[in-house]
């Protein structure tokens, strides 16, 4: 799981704070003009289907064939984003679900000095590390261990550059912020990111993976002009909530 966006990036609470206090998810939706859509089978499901959809004339459109997806180690669990709360499970740090719900999309991260998106991008350094300790005073942040010191992050799991940290790992080379818990809810769960998958049956500790041609397609598309939103659902949630937050309906032939 990638976690929040602090010094190196700025914290995710800096960048998204004008859309986290958003409670009507229809509104939300209603404002954007490019989702990504992830769906999965159920809560435990670890394998999912992610589609984009950019919106003509107040009108979803697939612009995207389904691509496989993969998500957290024990499925997911309703995140903290711009949806107001739901009943079922919730997302709590170390719990191994990603969350659901709908989400602003934050900067791009990886491993290259640029990337081709109109995305914000940061590439990350050997110092960059996330910070996953729910009682620091940097959680859900990524900070430079530079300029915070060694201290500061004493006990966090994940380093940005898991190439050089975690034997090549290349899952961080290229990424992005999705904005679950902006205002850094302690134990509410920390920097879920969207990175590259090892394989199709991977799972993550919380992020949404996927293969590197997938990610590049997302990255080269998204425009924060257009106020790009993230959602993740069960299926069943959101065949509930797919009318009340004007979700893209699967069943149009435009949307398939």
């Amino acid at each position: 799981m990638l976690r929040g966006v602090g010094v190196a990036i700025a914290c995710v609470a800096s960048l998204l704070s004008p859309a986290i206090h958003a409670a009507d998810a229809a509104d939300s939706v209603t404002g954007a003009q490019q989702m990504i859509l992830v769906i999965t089978p159920d809560w435990d499901s670890t394998q999912a289907s992610l589609r984009r959809f950019e919106q003509h004339d107040g009108k979803w459109q697939a612009v995207s064939l389904p691509h496989a997806v993969v998500i957290g180690k024990s499925g997911a669990a309703w995140g903290l984003g711009l949806h107001a709360p739901q009943p079922g499970p919730q997302k709590r740090e170390g719990d191994g679900r990603a969350p659901a719900g709908i989400f602003s999309i934050g900067p791009a991260f990886g491993y290259a000095s640029s990337v081709a998106t109109g995305l914000d991008y940061h590439p990350m350094t050997a110092a960059d590390y996330c910070i996953d300790v729910s009682d620091s005073p940097l959680y859900n942040q990524i900070v430079d261990a530079g300029k915070v010191g060694a201290k500061a992050i004493a006990g966090s799991t994940e380093p940005m550059r898991r190439d050089l940290h975690a034997a090549g790992d290349q899952r961080y080379k290229l990424g992005f912020v999705i904005a679950h818990n902006a205002l850094r809810t302690p134990g509410g769960g920390s920097c879920i990111f969207a990175h590259l998958w090892t394989n199709k049956d991977s799972t993550t500790a919380g992020c949404t993976a996927m293969a590197e041609p997938v990610m590049r397609e997302l990255l080269a598309w998204l425009d924060p002009a257009r106020r790009p939103v993230f959602v993740l659902l069960p299926r069943a949630e959101y065949q509930r909530l797919r009318q009340t937050w004007r979700l893209p309906d699967l069943d149009d032939p435009a949307a398939r």
